[in-house]
């Protein structure tokens, strides 16, 4: 099970609530602080989230947590014909709804306001599932996953891209330092939000990762799971299945 780690220790708002706010408050320069803090990397990622998924024909695509529509975007090159994005911050949907406008995707995508633990989908609905950076967002993490598997159809595909913790010297140091010590400065440099980025840098520290989570995911009910270690284990990228 994984830690609860909030964005603001001291306030009476529930997880989601505080997710939502600090996403809402820092979704303007979302985009541009990805690119930073990742060295454009996080690009290259998504890229092999689409591959995945691409292999399996999806008509239909749900991109969880999808923030201002990147992944959903990507999606878009599939031969699916409707993706939905569903996020429980409203600023951050108002940028992926301008973005996918500007792109003249808006027949294809669909941005929905909405809880990933209680979603407003039928059983199993959609071929093709993605979360990127989002999953340890989830105010419980397993209520989450249920909810995906129950939606996901038989045989359907399931991909996580996350954020894990690189196991070997001197990559572990580096990172350590890095998102102790210098993603923190950087939030604070761009965002408004001071606590923005401490909290992804902790919620990333101790969030499962690897075995971890491929356990959890099973134990959820998913198969074939499978963990592809990126760029030295500083993310990782989760396949699994539906039986």
């Amino acid at each position: 099970m994984s830690k609860n780690i909030t964005p603001y220790k001291n306030s009476t708002l529930g997880k989601k609530e505080q997710v939502a706010k600090m996403f809402d408050t820092i979704s303007g320069n979302y985009d541009n602080l990805n690119r930073v803090i990742s060295f454009g990397i996080d690009i290259k990622w998504r890229k092999k989230v689409l591959d995945i998924v691409a292999k399996s024909n999806p008509e239909t695509i749900l991109d969880i947590a999808t923030g201002t529509g990147d992944l959903a975007i990507l999606m878009a090159q599939t031969e699916a014909t409707k993706i939905i994005g569903l996020d429980i911050s409203a600023g951050m949907l108002e940028v992926g709804v301008k973005k996918i406008a500007d792109k003249k995707l808006s027949n294809t995508i669909e941005m929905v306001l909405g809880d990933s633990e209680n979603m407003p989908f039928e059983d199993n609905y959609f071929d093709a599932i993605t979360v990127a950076f989002g999953v340890r967002n989830f105010e419980t993490l397993e209520k989450g996953l249920k909810e995906i598997l129950r939606v996901l159809k038989p045989n359907g595909v399931f991909v996580i891209l996350e954020t894990s913790v690189p196991d070997k010297t001197p990559y572990k140091q580096g990172y350590n330092f890095y998102s102790k010590n210098i993603l923190p400065i950087i939030g604070k440099l761009f965002s408004k939000d001071d606590l923005a980025y401490e909290y992804l840098s902790e919620s990333a520290a101790a969030f499962p990762y690897g075995e971890a989570l491929n356990n959890i995911l099973r134990k959820i009910g998913f198969i074939d799971v499978k963990a592809l270690p990126q760029t030295f284990g500083v993310a990782t990228i989760y396949s699994a299945s539906k039986n």
